[in-house]
């Protein structure tokens, strides 16, 4: 294990700044796209509503490793087809679509249960002062709903953390991919993954301990 350490840290650590990389982008983007279609999903427009409960459903249903290929793979070449020859997605860019729809299908799940959760009266009293519905969502009814997804959002930063160890099949150097190369490198398939695991495990500890303060914190100002 100190071979490795002493050798490989660097890299490994690098793989690691790569996995948070990916991380905070899809989570930035699947929250607008959780946002968008949340809003959808309680918008009084059957229309929109439809639109929405597809999206979610459709992304959920799709194993994470098979949006990945049609990403990486399926993409391109239908765009080729169209007579883009030249066009082609790196690894990053790839991951970062497949997480953020796989994440946004999940934010959108979690942003119509915080809108839900708040009493109906709020939308109905600021209608009453004479906003406009959206208004109302983004000055009322979003500020307060967001305070009650917080943990959840948390938690679901850390399951898309974890998803992309499976963006190791399309060759993104994250922290599970490196490791393989190390463990091929080395042999020392014991040590290696011993190492990557407490990686892991170092950062998602450190963020439930976050969602949890966090989440006594909202209990506490509650009352």
């Amino acid at each position: 294990m100190a071979l490795i350490l002493k050798t490989y840290l660097g890299l490994l650590l690098k793989a690691l700044g790569n996995t948070m990389l990916l991380t905070l982008l899809a989570l930035v983007f699947a929250m607008v796209i959780g946002l968008v279609f949340a809003l959808m999903n309680v918008s009084r427009n059957r229309i929109f509503n439809c639109i929405g409960v597809i999206y979610v459903d459709a992304i959920r249903g799709v194993p994470m490793i098979v949006l990945a290929f049609f990403i990486y793979f399926g993409v391109p070449q239908g765009i080729k087809l169209l007579g883009a020859e030249n066009f082609r997605l790196t690894a990053l860019q790839a991951g970062t679509i497949a997480l953020s729809m796989n994440c946004g299908a999940y934010m959108a799940e979690i942003f119509r249960g915080g809108i839900e959760s708040i009493d109906k009266g709020q939308m109905e009293a600021s209608r009453s002062l004479g906003l406009s519905y959206s208004a109302s969502m983004r000055l009322v009814v979003l500020p307060q709903a967001f305070r009650v997804m917080i943990p959840s959002i948390i938690n679901q930063f850390i399951i898309t953390l974890k998803d992309t160890s499976i963006l190791s099949v399309i060759g993104y150097p994250e922290l599970t991919n490196t490791g393989r190369t190390i463990a091929g490198n080395t042999f020392l398939n014991f040590q290696t993954w011993a190492i990557v695991g407490i990686l892991y495990m170092i950062v998602i500890i450190t963020l439930s301990k976050i969602a949890k303060k966090i989440e006594k914190r909202i209990k506490i100002d509650e009352q």
